[in-house]
Protein backbone atom coordinates (compact mmCIF):
# COMPACT_ATOMS: atom_id res chain seq x y z
CA UNK A 1 0.00 0.00 0.00
CA UNK A 2 1.39 3.36 -0.77
CA UNK A 3 0.52 6.24 1.94
CA UNK A 4 1.82 9.56 1.06
CA UNK A 5 0.52 13.36 2.34
CA UNK A 6 0.29 14.50 -1.21
CA UNK A 7 -2.96 14.74 -3.22
CA UNK A 8 -1.62 12.68 -6.24
CA UNK A 9 1.23 9.57 -6.34
CA UNK A 10 3.21 10.50 -9.54
CA UNK A 11 3.41 8.08 -12.44
CA UNK A 12 -0.06 6.61 -10.82
CA UNK A 13 -3.86 7.48 -11.97
CA UNK A 14 -6.20 7.50 -9.21
CA UNK A 15 -9.41 5.62 -10.67
CA UNK A 16 -11.14 5.37 -7.54
CA UNK A 17 -11.83 7.84 -4.53
CA UNK A 18 -13.78 5.66 -1.78
CA UNK A 19 -13.79 7.87 1.26
CA UNK A 20 -11.73 9.10 4.30
CA UNK A 21 -10.04 6.75 6.31
CA UNK A 22 -8.47 7.29 9.66
CA UNK A 23 -6.38 6.10 12.62
CA UNK A 24 -6.47 6.97 16.07
CA UNK A 25 -3.93 6.05 18.89
CA UNK A 26 -4.02 7.26 22.54
CA UNK A 27 -1.05 6.25 24.44
CA UNK A 28 -0.09 6.84 28.50
CA UNK A 29 2.80 8.05 29.95
CA UNK A 30 4.30 6.17 33.05
CA UNK A 31 5.61 7.84 36.24
CA UNK A 32 9.48 6.03 35.36
CA UNK A 33 9.52 8.07 32.00
CA UNK A 34 8.45 11.04 33.63
CA UNK A 35 10.91 10.83 36.06
CA UNK A 36 13.60 10.07 33.18
CA UNK A 37 12.71 12.93 31.47
CA UNK A 38 12.89 15.46 33.98
CA UNK A 39 16.26 13.98 34.68
CA UNK A 40 16.79 15.03 31.01
CA UNK A 41 15.64 18.28 30.97
CA UNK A 42 18.23 18.61 34.42
CA UNK A 43 21.26 17.51 32.91
CA UNK A 44 20.33 17.82 28.86
CA UNK A 45 19.68 15.24 26.23
CA UNK A 46 17.19 13.46 24.63
CA UNK A 47 14.08 11.92 26.11
CA UNK A 48 14.38 8.48 23.98
CA UNK A 49 11.89 6.73 26.62
CA UNK A 50 9.38 9.40 25.11
CA UNK A 51 10.48 8.88 21.68
CA UNK A 52 9.84 5.43 21.91
CA UNK A 53 5.84 5.80 22.65
CA UNK A 54 5.70 8.79 20.34
CA UNK A 55 6.85 6.43 17.54
CA UNK A 56 5.01 3.14 18.35
CA UNK A 57 1.53 5.30 18.59
CA UNK A 58 2.29 7.12 15.39
CA UNK A 59 3.09 3.78 13.90
CA UNK A 60 0.29 2.41 15.30
CA UNK A 61 -1.93 5.03 14.30
CA UNK A 62 -0.68 4.75 10.95
CA UNK A 63 -1.01 0.75 10.53
CA UNK A 64 -4.89 1.31 11.83
CA UNK A 65 -5.79 3.78 9.16
CA UNK A 66 -4.39 1.42 6.54
CA UNK A 67 -5.99 -1.64 7.72
CA UNK A 68 -9.15 0.34 7.60
CA UNK A 69 -8.54 1.84 3.84
CA UNK A 70 -7.50 -2.10 3.05
CA UNK A 71 -10.53 -3.40 4.02
CA UNK A 72 -12.57 -0.60 2.10
CA UNK A 73 -10.55 -2.25 -1.07
CA UNK A 74 -7.74 0.79 -1.53
CA UNK A 75 -4.65 -0.18 -2.52
CA UNK A 76 -3.69 3.77 -1.80
CA UNK A 77 -3.78 6.51 0.83
CA UNK A 78 -3.49 9.93 -0.11
CA UNK A 79 -3.35 13.21 1.55
CA UNK A 80 -2.21 12.14 4.90
CA UNK A 81 -2.39 14.26 7.76
CA UNK A 82 -1.05 13.72 11.32
CA UNK A 83 -1.69 15.42 14.61
CA UNK A 84 -0.60 15.27 17.98
CA UNK A 85 -2.29 16.07 21.28
CA UNK A 86 -1.42 16.31 24.41
CA UNK A 87 -4.49 15.21 26.95
CA UNK A 88 -4.51 15.39 30.72
CA UNK A 89 -4.17 17.23 34.00
CA UNK A 90 -0.53 16.78 33.98
CA UNK A 91 -0.14 16.84 29.67
CA UNK A 92 0.70 12.17 30.37
CA UNK A 93 -1.73 11.39 27.58
CA UNK A 94 -0.86 11.77 24.37
CA UNK A 95 -3.26 11.31 21.37
CA UNK A 96 -1.71 10.78 17.98
CA UNK A 97 -4.75 10.72 15.25
CA UNK A 98 -4.44 10.40 11.18
CA UNK A 99 -6.13 10.56 8.10
CA UNK A 100 -6.19 10.31 4.28
CA UNK A 101 -8.32 9.32 1.67
CA UNK A 102 -8.20 5.63 0.78
CA UNK A 103 -8.07 5.40 -3.29
CA UNK A 104 -7.76 2.94 -5.82
CA UNK A 105 -4.33 3.36 -8.15
CA UNK A 106 -3.81 1.97 -11.81
CA UNK A 107 -0.27 0.58 -12.26
CA UNK A 108 0.47 -0.30 -8.74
Amino acid sequence: MIITTTPMIEGKRIVNYLGIVTGEVIEGANVFRDIAASFRDIVGGRASSYEEVFIKARDNAIKEMEERATSMGANAIVGVDLDYEVLGQSGSILLVSVSGTAVVVENI
